[in-house]
């Protein structure tokens, strides 16, 4: 399995960017998908979540009526559209295929290389 990000940059607070993440090696429809990130010095978290059809969708509280996660199956391609960016929302996306909720999101085996995100004040 390969996932690789892209889209990620330098961007004002309050700008926004598109993330997006092209998945290869196995049933892209078949599996759920996520984002998660790590800012320096802190564990990666949990960011968005969708199944597989797309029809749910899921946010952290700190991202949630900021940040759209959505999916072209067609495309092998999950995207992370994110508006009214903050300082705090600065870190390396990953993009993680299969995560599933327990108590908390468990990312699946698989990630991409990462791309940064950097929002300037």
């Amino acid at each position: 399995v390969q996932l690789v990000e892209s889209g990620g940059g330098l961007v004002q607070a309050g700008g926004s960017l598109r993330l997006s993440c092209v998945a290869s090696g196995r049933t892209f429809s078949n599996y759920g998908m996520g984002w998660f990130r790590q800012a320096p010095g802190k564990e990666r978290e949990f960011v968005a979540a969708i199944t597989w059809s797309g029809t749910r969708t899921y946010y952290a509280d700190s991202v949630q009526g900021r940040f759209t996660i959505s999916r072209d199956n067609a495309k092998n391609t999950v995207y992370l559209q994110m508006n009214s960016l903050k300082s705090e929302d600065t870190a390396v996306y990953y993009c993680n295929q299969g995560p599933t909720l327990k108590r908390l999101w468990i990312p699946g085996d698989y990630w991409g290389q990462g791309t940064q995100v950097t929002v300037s004040s």
